[in-house]
């Protein structure tokens, strides 16, 4: 699957990938819920094997993560000079692995929000993604100001949530314009049985889907 903001510029990516292990040749960290970031150098090492994003200016190296229902994000700087594959589960999420992540490629690619892309690859949609308080208590430190546009309320003390709808407001404010900011239309990974991967669907049973991004080399 690919995405007009990225193949636009001429950014080699794909998104949901039903099986990681057609793609051996991609960098990956493995994740763990967390808020690291790891940056592969010119060897293609990564400088942390336990992350849940990781950010390339190696071109052509394909880097990336899996999902089964979180929610992946693909940055590209520019034409894609520096990209940035990222894991967001709930956790990792509400920690702030999306802010971590483009600090630490503003670290590596001075940029701001106008010189880049995102997009939101397929991951489990509000409609299905039922939570309960605690778990939205969790994004309440960082999140509070706009957490109730994220959640609505199905029974008591039980949420729908939206994650995409978070990543989307952490980029806003991060600087990315809107039109900046791909999605994936009708891709919930719940409902979607014929296309994706998902746990809260499959349980332990579940497959993985691949996001892989590539840098350029574009100046």
């Amino acid at each position: 699957m690919k995405h007009r903001l990225l193949s636009e510029r001429k950014i080699e990516h794909t998104l949901a990938a039903p099986d990681p292990e057609h793609f051996p040749e991609t960098v990956r960290p493995h994740q763990v819920h967390g808020v690291e970031v790891s940056v592969v150098d010119e060897q293609g090492r990564l400088s942390l094997s336990d992350a849940d994003a990781v950010i390339s200016r190696q071109p052509g190296l394909a880097i990336g993560v899996v999902t089964a229902d979180c929610v992946p994000i693909l940055v590209a700087i520019d034409e894609g000079r520096a990209v940035s594959a990222i894991h967001a589960g709930w956790r990792g999420l509400a920690a702030g692995v999306v802010e971590e992540a483009l600090l630490a490629l503003s670290a590596e690619a001075s940029f701001s929000g106008h010189d880049c892309v995102a997009v939101i690859g397929p991951h489990i949609g509000s409609c299905c993604y039922e939570v309960d308080g605690p778990v939205v208590e969790a994004f309440r430190p960082r999140y509070a100001e706009w957490l109730e546009e994220a959640c609505r309320p199905s029974r008591p003390d039980h949420f729908h949530l939206d994650l995409g709808e978070v990543v989307t407001k952490v980029l806003l404010k991060a600087g990315f314009p809107r039109d900046q900011i791909g999605h994936v239309p009708d891709s919930c990974t719940l409902c979607s049985p014929e296309g994706f991967h998902s746990y809260r669907r499959d349980g332990e049973s579940a497959g993985r889907m691949l996001h892989w991004i590539a840098a350029s080399g574009s100046s």
